[in-house]
């Protein structure tokens, strides 16, 4: 595992464990979708990597609805 993922620093950068793993989780779909990273220097990363590159250069974050809204992830019925 990666020794960035176990420090406290990224957990506090984004809220928390459970909105790491899911800010994790959902970039790493859109990577796999075929997403750009969206660091420089991607060579010789894997995708978690990538990510949380991306998280400790603030190029990604959790998007948070406010009270009363719902979360936009691109799933409208």
């Amino acid at each position: 595992m990666l020794e960035e993922l176990k420090s406290e620093r990224i957990v506090n950068k984004v809220g928390g464990k459970f909105k790491l793993a899911a800010l994790v989780q959902k970039r790493m779909g859109e990577l796999l979708q075929g997403s750009r990273p969206l660091i420089e220097d991607t060579t010789g990363l894997t995708m978690l990597e990538i990510v949380v590159q991306e998280i400790l250069q603030d190029k990604i974050a959790i998007e948070m609805a406010a009270p009363g809204e719902e979360p936009q992830d691109g799933d409208s019925d």
